[in-house]
């Protein structure tokens, strides 16, 4: 007698498959704030209340995000009045030469996104073709809104 055994067949998932990569965002860290603003040196890690009074000044603070080859940190400095943002600063520090040029293209169009909007208002998602540095910028900013708030 010869015996049989069903081998299941292989499931074809098409091209739509894509594996799933982790990435690690490091939020805004080395916060601070210009002489004279009483806001703590060190980041609170609460963001405040939308609508919560911040402190007049200029604060700076780091954003990391993550890119398919690296993760990149960039530098936002930040001038509140009345919880307006009156002026803005980025400086990047990139590793690779792409993104050299997103973060470049980034900060050459932030202003123009930011400067006279409420803090409470900024998320930006795209600037000048670059979307991935805007999640270091976003995380900077909350970093700069716990530290005004405080």
């Amino acid at each position: 007698m010869i015996r049989t055994t069903a081998v299941p067949r292989p499931v074809r998932l098409g091209t739509a498959a894509a594996s799933v990569v982790g990435i690690a965002v490091l939020a805004g860290c080395a916060a601070s704030t210009t002489p004279g603003s009483s806001a703590p040196s060190s980041p609170s890690g609460d963001a405040p209340a939308a609508g919560a009074e911040l402190k007049d000044g200029t604060y700076t603070a780091e954003g990391s995000y993550a890119t398919p080859e690296s993760v990149e940190t960039i530098s936002v400095s930040v001038t509140l009045k009345d919880n307006v943002i009156t002026d803005v600063t980025v400086t990047g520090n990139p590793t690779k030469r792409e993104s050299e040029e997103y973060q470049a293209k980034f900060i050459g169009g932030i202003k123009e996104e930011v400067v006279g909007k409420n803090v409470d208002e900024i998320s930006v998602s795209r600037v000048a073709g670059s979307s991935l540095t805007s999640g270091g910028f976003n995380k900077a900013i909350e970093t700069i809104k716990a530290e005004a708030a405080a």
